[in-house]
């Protein structure tokens, strides 16, 4: 297969950590996945984002979303939420990407549909590898539905 007309995947993270930002997009630079990176840093923005609202009118809708719970404004159960009530949204597949492992947290997120809980590695090597996992279950083991 001819990797340069593959689009690339588009990857929305919802992260208010800079430095978490950062180590995210070090790890997808390192991909075997092209990907474009998309980056909001709270719960309005990301609701914008994906409903192609304001600013975001001309974004292609995420392949993967990569959400933290704790958030400014709206936080991330509250984005969740809304993304699985939304029957144009719920498709795409959610990461909770949290520095907890709280078993509250990861009960929460799942009945609120997430499709998986991660905890934030705290190196950058561990970093690259999960998300390097991440990207081979969602991206080449998963099936998702075509976009039409």
């Amino acid at each position: 297969m001819n990797t340069d007309t593959v689009r690339p995947v588009e990857v929305l993270l919802v992260e208010d950590n800079p430095g978490d930002v950062r180590l995210m997009q070090e790890a997808l630079n390192a991909s075997k996945i092209r990907n474009n990176l998309h980056v909001v840093n709270d719960g309005e923005e990301a609701m914008l984002f994906l409903r192609r609202q304001s600013k975001y009118a001309g974004v292609r809708e995420p392949d993967l979303v990569f959400l933290d719970l704790n958030l400014p404004g709206k936080n991330g159960r509250e984005v969740l939420a809304e993304v699985k009530q939304d029957a144009f949204l719920r498709h795409i597949p959610v990461v909770i990407l949290t520095t907890s492992s709280a078993d509250e947290d990861i009960f929460r997120t799942y009945n609120l549909d997430a499709n998986c809980f991660v905890t934030k590695p705290a190196n950058l090597d561990q970093f690259i590898k999960m998300v390097q996992m991440i990207e081979d279950l969602w991206f080449t083991i998963v099936k998702l539905p075509r976009k039409t």
